[in-house]
């Protein structure tokens, strides 16, 4: 992390915390973990093609699916993730 560019953003309802890639790291992240403290961390996925198909993976399909019905599942494509929306195409 790139402890400078770090923000925290505290309201009456709400706290946001703003986190930046070191220069020397590169690409996206994949997930993340929070929580009180290291013994009871929760693990949260970051919105990417690569994570929405394998979420899609085990839930539509589980291990004894035929490979059938693995050729028939839907191609899911994410086009566009912002603060407000996301953009998936489905085919």
């Amino acid at each position: 992390l790139a402890s400078p560019e770090t923000s925290v953003s505290v309201s009456a309802h709400n706290a946001a915390i703003g986190l930046a890639k070191a220069p020397a790291c590169t690409g996206p992240w994949e997930k993340f973990r929070f929580g009180l403290d290291a013994s009871a961390l929760q693990e949260r996925l970051f919105v990417s093609e690569e994570n929405v198909d394998g979420f899609l993976d085990a839930v539509l399909c589980p291990s004894f699916c035929s490979q059938s019905a693995l050729e028939s599942q839907p191609l899911i494509e994410v086009l566009d993730v912002t603060e407000d929306r996301i953009q998936i195409r489905l085919k």
